[in-house]
Order: structure tokens, then sequence, then C-alpha cells
């Protein structure tokens, strides 16, 4: 109650002072002379400061609509901004050799995927994820490792991206989210082992150039889309933030109106 009391308090004052530093420039600007319009602004501000914080005070509901619309408009430039990120990165992000794609490779909707495997929130969502790619045969799933939780997590990556130079990224993929405990190369060359890749190999894959480009792209392609956390849904154009706890659904329905009213942008 305090926090909200004092953030109320702060916003009052902040639209006080905008209001009465117009309506003194314009105090200023209307009288003729220049000692006159100093005392007479000095005199006007104070009035309509009062007259200013009285209103807002009794009539908080316009600072409240204030804020929603604020709010609004902050959404809408983000969105846009981030639909301007999508178009410019458009093959980076559906169309890459670097990343791994499941489902039909030709499918007529794709959903990127940003993850981290040491993400917990990503970990929840996994069965999701393949649930879709399961029961819907026309929709691919581009998978875009974003290690943002330090080096085990970065191992991870590196050793996913490895095991796909030998054809076994997804199984590498769904046990280092199934299997309990953290994320880490410990778990990677176990993992390797028991699919039965060239351990060796992918040990030396993972500090290979081409592990380093898909990584690099992803790392790349956040930034440009102002990712700040995962996991991160692109269907087409559209975004879907986080693990909802009705993620699943929510991806059907943007695939379906994807797959109906296409994109507004190149994906």
């Amino acid at each position: 109650m305090t926090f909200k009391t004092g953030l109320a308090t702060a916003l009052v004052a902040a639209v006080v002072a905008a209001i009465v530093s117009a309506a003194t420039v314009l105090i200023v600007w209307r009288d003729s002379a220049a000692t006159a319009s100093l005392a007479g602004g000095i005199s006007d501000k104070k009035a309509i400061e009062d007259v200013v914080q009285e209103y807002l005070t009794k009539n908080p509901e316009i600072l409240v609509a204030m804020t929603t619309e604020l709010d609004r408009r902050q959404q809408e430039e983000q969105d846009q901004q981030q639909n301007k990120a999508i178009s410019e990165n458009a093959d980076a992000l559906f169309r890459s050799d670097k990343s791994f794609t499941a489902g039909d490779p030709d499918g007529d909707v794709t959903v990127v995927e940003f993850f981290d495997y040491n993400c917990g929130y990503c970990r929840r969502a996994m069965p999701d994820v393949m649930k879709l790619t399961d029961n819907d045969d026309k929709v691919r799933v581009v998978f875009k490792e974003l290690p943002i939780f330090g080096g085990d997590s970065e191992d991870a990556a590196k050793g996913a991206l490895a095991a796909k130079m030998q054809g076994k990224y997804l199984e590498m993929h769904q046990k280092l989210f199934s299997e309990p405990g953290k994320a880490n190369k410990e778990k990677v060359l176990r993992i390797a082992n028991e699919l039965g890749l060239d351990v060796p190999q992918l040990e030396k894959d993972m500090e290979g150039q081409e592990v380093a480009d898909g990584l690099a792209e992803a790392y790349a392609l956040a930034q440009s889309l102002g990712l700040q956390g995962t996991p991160l849904y692109l269907i087409g154009d559209r975004t879907i933030p986080g693990a909802p706890d009705d993620l699943y659904d929510q991806l059907v329905e943007n695939v379906e109106v994807i797959r109906k009213e296409g994109c507004k942008t190149s994906c």
C-alpha cells in the first residue's frame, strides 16, 4: 500500500510539473513586459500548480487512464520495433541452416523457440512444443539456443548443436531438458555416450566454428528482437513470451491464425 501511494504521489507531481511548466511558458509568452511576465509567471505558476494538484487528487481515475494509455503506446511501439526486426531478419529466424528444425521441413507455419537448457520455464514448456509437432504435421519448429544462464548453459547449447552435426540433435535436446539436474558439459557427454555418438568428435565440434556461428546468430537475433529472457516463441510474426500454463493452446491458436491470415511481415 505504501509503495502504491508513493507511486501515485510521484505521478501526480510529475503531471503537475509538466502542466505547470507548459502553462508558465504560455504566461511568459503572453505578457509583453519581461519584468511583469516573470513576476506574473511566478504568481500564476503557484496558482496553477495548486489547482492542477487538487483536481488530479480528486479525480485519480485520470491518472489510471493516463498510465493505461502510456502502457498501450509503449507496447505498440515495442510491437512495431519487433515486427520490423522480424521482417529484417526473416531468413535467419525462419530458414537458417545453423538451427535445427523439427516437424515438417516444408511446413506452412513456422514456430521459432528461443530457450536456455537451464531455464525452468523452458524445461516445463518442452513437452508442449513437442506435442505441437506430433499433432500438427504441417508445422515446423526452429530451435534457437540462447544460453543466458552462464557457462553450463553455454556448454549444453554447444553440445546440442554439436549433436546436430551427428544427426542426433532432437534426442540430445529432449534428454537435456527431461533428465534431472543441471544441464552442463558432463551431462552432454554422458547423454552423447548413451546415444552412441562419437564423443571425442562431439567435444571437438563443441569448440568449432559451426557451433560458434550458430550461437552467434541466435545472440544477434535476440538482441535485434529486444529479447530479455527465455523462453520466447515466434509464430510467424506473433509472439508468446514466457511459458504460460496454456502454452500449447496458445501455440495452436496462433498457428491457426497465421495459417488463415498469413504474416503481416516477411515470415
